[in-house]
């Protein structure tokens, strides 16, 4: 488990350092820059060896393109190509860092000081005035080194042409960014709001319409630190540079998929002042590789010690769905797998099950309900249907069950409009909706914007843990504490990888040795749940690739996972 700081604890985090302290702002931010640094030379090493020489052709903007060009144009047109053609003859790594006159510019020209060695520009994006006092120290020191902070004033976000709209000494400037190694992004960190506009706009696109890795620092500009929203437009960075604690926007939705790489640097902050923050409130979390593994199973224990997992599911055209969760909740530990479906279905389910045991569902509510109350963890929804009696048999088990349920699906679509049913349960309840299936749940619009607010707010509203899935899927629990998971790919957005995961998560939550019979301690099993799932999915993305993995592949994938992070 990572824990993570939102952009306001930061803040408290870095006065703290600061004012009680006593430690120089410059000194944190000096560390930023060295680590910030160390980063950009291994990615300008390790991306250097795939690049190819350049060749001579730029594009030169001409005023009247029906014309010959004139001396002046040839002239500066040469220059263009020089610059193009002067990487051939100078290997020597260049990068560009472009600066927002805020402390995580002064980072970025901090950054340079510490890139010696390489041809480095540094850009000021923005207003001079600005310009925090940190920054113009950090601008003094580059000056005193030699160095140079540029005006970057281009704007090319409201014209169509670059011909009305660059002078020739921007266009040397753009000429010389396409040779470019390495580019680091060095903005706007954490404290942004609202949309880039301009030169900042300008800036973004510039950094992701070339071909060299960018670099973002703290958090890639345009993506909102706490949610992972994109503002607009935001730097797809191959490697995000984060000081003393991840943050939640690196993980979710399309901030997760803008950082890229993140990596954590430390920058000296007391550890006692974060671990002061975490006593304050609930936490945040992601779900790493960095946690504990799952502890070695008891020598002495039976099949009735790792749980009797009872499933209801499936209707006519969706047999598939219940066996997929039956197959993962085997696969993930389960002792003994019951299966309920309706009885027109149940000769096709009945063959596709050797390990786990399918039966008709009876015709009486209390035969069902006694098969259910004979089991440690029941999942509901897989593949149900939303038929009138259907929803009614969900809603009473939920009434009458006090074992742990994992709601999934058509379980939790049923649940829309009852949700007082869900407030009275006396046991726990691990609902796992996709956004969609949360939005009907709750009435909430779409897209779901801030996904970690709501996903908490929900949980502890109503006392369950949530898996609100998507990217950067956001285990909550009652408490208000939440994890947010870092494994995962696309290759699993097919029909029945929910499945699959409802299936693990009954499996660990039905294992003794696993839950101890702590509540804390359940939450932490269905969040280890998500995140080993999410590791079957890149084991196959990388064996099969993301396009031909299937819900069966992350079945199949579980053994060497399962056995990779387990004593």
């Amino acid at each position: 488990m990572l824990p993570l700081a939102t952009a306001a604890q930061m803040k408290e985090l870095d006065r703290r350092a600061i004012e009680e302290r006593g430690i120089p702002s410059l000194e944190l931010m000096d560390r930023a820059a060295q680590g910030l640094a160390v980063h950009v030379r291994e990615i300008v090493d390790k991306e250097r060896s795939k690049c190819v020489a350049f060749s001579s052709a730029v594009i030169f903007a001409r005023s009247k393109s029906d014309e010959k060009p004139t001396a002046e144009e040839k002239r500066q047109m040469k220059e263009l190509e020089k610059i193009v053609t002067s990487k051939n003859r100078d290997k020597t790594p260049r990068v560009a860092i472009f600066c927002g006159p805020g402390n995580n510019g002064g980072d970025g020209i901090a950054a340079a000081l510490y890139l010696g060695g390489y041809h480095v520009r540094v850009f000021l994006v923005g207003d001079r005035v600005k310009m925090t006092p940190d920054a113009r120290a950090m601008e003094e020191r580059l000056a005193a080194s030699g160095g140079v902070l540029e005006d970057f004033t281009i704007d090319m976000t409201s014209q169509e042409s670059l011909a009305d709209t660059l002078s020739f000494e921007q266009q040397k400037i753009t000429t010389w960014l396409s040779t470019c190694d390495c580019m680091v992004d060095a903005l706007f960190g954490i404290g942004l709001t609202r949309p880039a506009e301009g030169p900042f706009l300008t800036a973004i696109r510039l950094m992701n319409g070339r071909s060299c890795p960018v670099v973002a620092c703290d958090i890639p500009s345009g993506v909102h630190a706490d949610t992972g929203e994109v503002l607009g437009e935001a730097v797809r960075a191959k490697a995000t540079i984060t000081f003393t604690r991840p943050k939640p926007g690196l993980y979710m939705g399309e901030g997760g998929a803008c950082a890229g790489e993140v990596r954590v640097m430390d920058i000296g902050i007391p550890r006692d002042l974060e671990f002061e923050l975490d006593r304050q409130g609930p936490s945040i979390c992601a779900v790493d590789d960095s946690g504990s593994p799952l502890p070695r199973r008891p020598r002495t224990a039976h099949k009735g010690d790792f749980g009797k997992i009872f499933i209801l599911g499936g209707s006519e055209g969706y047999t598939g769905a219940p066996v997929l969760a039956a197959r993962a909740a085997l696969r993930a530990g389960a002792g003994l797998v019951y299966l309920g479906v309706p009885r027109d279905i149940y000769p096709i389910v009945a063959v596709k099950c050797d390990e786990s045991m399918p039966f008709p569902l009876p015709g009486e509510y209390a035969a069902v309900l006694e098969k259910a109350r004979g089991c440690d963890v029941a999942v509901i929804g897989p593949g149900l249907g939303r038929a009138p009696e259907t929803e009614r048999l969900v809603l009473s088990l939920l009434a009458d069950l006090d074992i742990p349920v994992v709601l999934d699906a058509d379980g939790i679509n049923a649940l829309a409009g009852h949700i007082d049913i869900l407030d009275k349960r006396s046991g726990p309840t691990v609902l796992t909706p996709h956004e969609g299936e949360f939005a009907r749940l709750t009435g909430c619009s779409l897209p779901v914007k801030d996904r970690l607010s709501a996903a908490r707010d929900f949980a502890r509203d109503h006392g369950c843990i949530l898996v609100l899935k998507g990217h950067g899927t956001v285990t909550a629990a009652p408490d208000g504490s939440a994890c947010i998971n870092a494994s995962g790919n696309p290759g699993m957005a097919k029909g029945g990888s929910g499945d699959v995961l409802a299936g693990m998560v009954a499996a660990l939550l039905g294992q003794r040795h696993l839950v101890q019979g702590r509540d804390s301690q359940r939450e932490l099993v269905v969040a280890r749940a998500v995140q080993l799932h999410g590791l079957a999915g890149d084991l196959c993305a990388r064996k099969l690739g993301e396009y031909a993995m299937l819900p069966t592949d992350l079945i199949e994938a579980l053994p060497e996972i399962l056995s990779q992070y387990s004593e």
